[in-house]
């Protein structure tokens, strides 16, 4: 078997050019001779000629070196786009995903990935883009040793979705080095969003109970220290410790009941109830608060039943927070009315219930956040009021389970109402399959 040429062996390409080469120089010489020989009055150029053509012949070879040649060539066969089996993989994948060669530019993008960032032109640099030096830095890096990469890009501005970033070589043939490179996109912004309310939620309450407590421990040390013997003093001592113990009494049942339901916000509700009946109940709950704050409670009267799936004890709940809410922050309009109304919307029944104060309303800056955990609109006003800044986080999640809607109207000097939409019970026994769908 014949042994393989030595790295600066000619190609066939060399070889078969040398041989053209002399058969011009031979053809020239003659041309050359037959000029002198026929023209005389041109024998000196023709002469001339001949002294090039030797002397050509005897100078080295301007020839690129063998290695060199190679070397194009191989860059000559290195592909600028994918194959298409390549491409229909990466339009067949759920995430954004991307195709980069070894210089970054862009050569191919499925279509999720124009969803999520916008139109990019094929073949021009990544970075035009995703203008991130983590993000760059990563890909230069899986270029750099042929490696998979992994790395987070945070987008600026108002969107400001986190994304988790997968970068891997796709393989060459012939164990070459990778001529492209994947890039696939995590979207974790709900993930992250979790995180971050989960750890103010932590801080929060964690502030929320140090005041208290550390009003409780300083009254503690005064009884038995200065105040020991002063009568007066202990008994006034003692009701404020009570007022601090009964807040963090009554912040640590909100927290637990707005655990509870988060719990089983999924769960599906099948008990059933009367909504007028249970306004009744709850407006009968509320009169001795409103009438200690000065505050009229009404309630409009209503004609007709009004059939609903729910749980009692969680919309008695409901129906309390807003009341009490209505009553203590709208107390200068000095009424709270309750409303009860019936509505079609798509030939889907729905009962609107209407919490109506005239107080001085709330800015409109403000109204989007109310239902935040611990969110207040103004924190000395709430702390006097013996708020906990719960009680609308846990309306919210109790009508998340109860696929209703929370409504929020407030105008500054004029009062707020804050409306919930249930959907009548008859609208779910007679079609479904169509209120699973309308969700």
């Amino acid at each position: 078997m014949p042994s393989s040429p030595p790295p600066d062996t000619e190609s066939p390409a060399q070889r078969r050019w040398q041989p053209s080469a002399m058969r011009v120089g031979v053809v020239g010489a003659l041309a050359l001779l037959s000029v002198a020989f026929f023209f005389p009055q041109a024998r000196v150029v023709a002469l001339g000629g001949l002294a090039v053509l030797a002397l050509a012949a005897f100078l080295p070879s301007r020839r690129r070196p063998p290695a060199q040649m190679r070397e194009e060539e191989r860059r000559r066969q290195i592909p600028l786009w994918p194959e298409t089996p390549m491409k229909a993989v990466v339009e067949a994948l759920p995430s954004p995903a991307f195709i980069l060669d070894r210089n970054l530019a862009l050569r191919y993008r499925n279509a999720l990935s124009e969803k999520a960032f916008g139109a990019m032109a094929l073949g021009d640099s990544i970075s035009l883009r995703l203008r991130s030096p983590e993000l760059l830095a990563a890909i230069e890096s899986a270029v750099r040793q042929s490696a998979a990469e992994r790395t987070q890009y945070v987008e600026r501005g108002l969107a400001g979705r986190s994304w988790s970033v997968d970068i891997a070589p796709i393989p060459a043939p012939q164990g070459e080095n990778p001529y492209f490179f994947l890039l696939l996109f995590y979207d974790r912004t709900a993930e992250h969003g979790v995180e971050r309310m989960r750890t103010d939620f932590v801080a929060n309450a964690s502030h929320e109970l140090r005041t208290p407590l550390a009003s409780v421990l300083g009254f503690i040390e005064t009884l038995q220290g200065p105040a020991k013997g002063d009568a007066a003093a202990r008994d006034k001592f003692l009701a404020v410790m009570h007022d601090q113990a009964t807040r963090m009494s009554r912040l640590i049942d909100d927290l637990m009941s707005l655990s509870r339901i988060e719990m089983k916000r999924h769960v599906p509700v099948e008990s059933s109830v009367d909504l007028k009946r249970l306004l009744g109940e709850v407006c009968e709950m509320m009169s001795p608060l409103a009438h200690d704050l000065g505050v009229s409670l009404e309630l409009e009267p209503s004609s007709g039943d009004y059939p609903i799936v729910g749980e009692r004890d969680e919309l008695i709940q409901v129906f309390s927070n807003l009341i009490e809410n209505a009553c203590k922050y709208g107390q200068a309009g000095q009424r709270v009315v309750l409303s009860l109304a019936s509505r079609r919307d798509r030939d889907i029944r729905y009962f609107d219930v209407a919490v109506r104060d005239f107080g001085p309303g709330i800015a409109a800056e403000h109204v989007p956040r109310l239902t935040e955990r611990f969110y207040r609109v103004d924190m000395a006003h709430s702390s006097a009021k013996r708020g906990t800044g719960l009680g609308l986080s846990i309306v919210r999640n109790i009508l998340v389970r109860h696929r209703a809607e929370l409504l929020i109207e407030s105008e500054v000097g004029r009062g707020s109402t804050f409306t919930v939409r249930l959907r009548a019970a008859a609208t779910d026994r007679v079609n479904p399959e169509k209120a699973v769908l309308e969700q």
